[in-house]
């Protein structure tokens, strides 16, 4: 299924408008136009009467349109505000796509995450209630049943710098890196790492995760920023695709997984 972004665009370009054309005729802002269309805004009802006037919807049309909108805001209004409303967002854009490429070079990524490790990941660097974290963290593990879906593909790409930065504990990580190695087997689901034996192609300044190449998220301490521009989403697949080429997969990923499992379970007898 579509994003609601990729839905909205599709419709507008049938018609043959703009976005500020299509903002003039439902009388709305042009700014709320692009922002529901890079998926950083779920339309109230009134905006998509408008919209649905504006742009001369059919029925089977309107009918797509409004059956998306159900599904994504029974996905928020699950858990409003918060960690836990933010992660239900994520959740419902993951709902969304059929296609996710993500490249992480200090975390693992929130689809891979065990309980535990979401549980630190989403309370690191903020003050939060502990409720809250204990929801988005249900909230994220639970979204991860679409790697188990068909008709979806998944592609990541860590550092190995994201799979040995250990919060927690080394035994959270030999934990960690047996979910890796799970995921790694399903066959619609890619994943792979960087070795540190092996010159990087570029600086990693920051993780992102791309939904259907239309848009790209970067995850940061106090929210997402959402990029769509299509200059920024070749920037990242580029430097997906750089690093993705010299990263290590299938049976030399788990390898090396092995051997850092390994390392963590010393370590953790060393600190005992």
């Amino acid at each position: 299924m579509r994003t609601l972004g990729e839905l909205l665009r599709r419709l507008r370009k049938d018609a043959g408008l703009t976005g500020k054309e299509l903002a003039v005729r439902a009388g709305v802002a042009q700014p709320t136009i692009s922002r529901i269309e890079t998926g950083r805004l779920l339309p109230v009802p009134e905006t998509v009467d408008r919209l649905v006037d504006a742009l001369g919807l059919e029925a089977a049309n309107r009918g797509e349109l409004d059956a998306l909108l159900v599904r994504l805001r029974d996905e928020v209004s699950r858990l409003k505000g918060g960690l836990a409303g933010r992660e239900a967002a994520n959740a419902a854009r993951v709902r969304a796509a059929r296609r996710v490429t993500s490249f992480q070079s200090a975390m693992i990524p929130a689809l891979l995450q065990t309980a535990e490790y979401a549980r630190l990941a989403l309370a690191f660097g903020r003050d939060v209630d502990q409720d809250d974290v204990a929801k988005a963290a249900a909230v994220r593990v639970e979204v991860q049943a679409v790697l188990f879906e068909s008709g979806r593909k998944f592609s990541f790409v860590l550092t190995e710098g994201a799979v040995r930065t250990w919060p927690g504990s080394p035994l959270l990580m030999r934990a960690q890196l047996d979910r890796l190695v799970q995921v790694s087997t399903l066959p619609h689901v890619s994943v792979g790492v960087v070795p540190w034996s092996v010159e990087a192609p570029g600086f990693p300044l920051h993780g992102f995760t791309i939904y259907d190449g239309s848009m790209s998220v970067v995850e940061s301490l106090t929210g997402d920023l959402t990029l769509s521009e299509s200059g920024e989403i070749v920037a990242h697949e580029e430097c997906f695709e750089a690093f993705g080429n010299v990263a290590v997969y299938g049976d030399d990923l788990r390898n090396l997984l092995g051997r850092i499992g390994a390392e963590y379970q010393e370590l953790a007898t060393h600190l005992a």
